[in-house]
């Protein structure tokens, strides 16, 4: 079907070289000169005309495109959304802009729906999975299992969302690298968000070692809790033994924050309790090996 395409479109200059080649025969070199340069001029024409329509298109998309922005803000469309939706209108207008300059020049077409039919099926099997993307695309748009600026957890990988593009969506680390996942994996595994709840949980484990008063334990973690300015009064701060095991005794302090304060709570606290335990002498018990070495000669 291509190679009718482009045979349809280039008769004209099959007629001319047909023409030239018994004008070569005939001798007649003045007309042949003629006839090139006649069908230069048609040809520069056309290259002409192609690139005064091709500046004028992209001049009126530029137009359409602010006032598409300007309707998706007045309804306060998501970020990521507006940039999604911008990319597709690019692509559909461009690619109608491509098929009128074809028309206009005076290259001969199947219609444009049928055009349109025969690209998309050669470019679907040579971009199969890239369309399993821009399905992924589509589905995260419309679910919003995440918004821009949100930070996530998936694919093994964790960030801030950028953008959700039409085959990629774009996270920054918190060590400022940028990564790209693809849609169609993203939409359909596991998603941990971060940001659609206002408080969280601060999960903190002490090793103690054994002979230590528990309740000593439990009160001095909950008075370092109860101290820190940011960890919220309900629900309580939490603090229990949770395990007993061979080395030492476990506790776990548990406290709720508000969303942006986690890790400076986290951070504060860890640093708060293993310099009161010190203090106090509840110190975390170092692990110890003991070798016994066989004396071969019986000594």
């Amino acid at each position: 079907m291509l190679l009718n395409i482009f045979s349809a479109a280039d008769s004209t200059a099959v007629n001319t070289s047909g023409k030239a080649a018994e004008m070569v025969k005939e001798g007649r070199f003045e007309d042949l000169a003629h006839l090139v340069i006649t069908w230069g001029i048609d040809f520069l024409g056309k290259i002409l005309v192609a690139l005064f329509l091709f500046f004028i298109g992209k001049w009126l998309i530029g137009k359409i495109r602010k006032l598409a922005d300007k309707i998706m803000s007045r309804r306060q469309m998501d970020v990521a959304l507006r940039g999604f939706l911008k990319n597709v209108l690019d692509f559909f207008l461009f690619l109608l802009l491509i098929i009128l300059i074809i028309n206009t020049v005076g290259a001969q077409t199947i219609s444009i729906a049928a055009l349109i039919g025969s690209a998309g099926l050669a470019i679907g099997l040579a971009v199969k999975d890239n369309l399993a993307n821009f399905a992924g695309g589509v589905m995260l748009l419309f679910n919003k299992p995440f918004r821009s600026g949100d930070y996530i957890e998936a694919q093994s990988l964790a960030g801030t969302v950028q953008t959700i593009g039409i085959l990629y969506t774009t996270l920054t680390t918190p060590d400022n690298k940028t990564v790209y996942i693809p849609n169609g994996p993203l939409s359909t595994g596991n998603i941990v968000n971060y940001n659609t709840q206002n408080t969280r949980r601060v999960d903190i484990t002490i090793n103690i070692e054994y002979g230590k008063d528990v309740e000593t334990v439990k009160k001095l973690l909950l008075e370092i809790a109860g101290a820190h300015p940011l960890v919220q009064k309900t629900p309580a701060p939490f603090v229990r033994m949770t395990k007993i095991s061979e080395p030492n005794i476990e506790f776990t302090l548990r406290v709720w924050v508000d969303r942006s304060d986690y890790w400076t709570v986290a951070y504060d606290l860890n640093e708060e309790i293993y310099t009161q335990t010190n203090a106090k002498k509840l110190t975390v018990p170092i692990p110890e090996m003991t070798v016994y070495v066989e004396n071969p000669a019986g000594k």
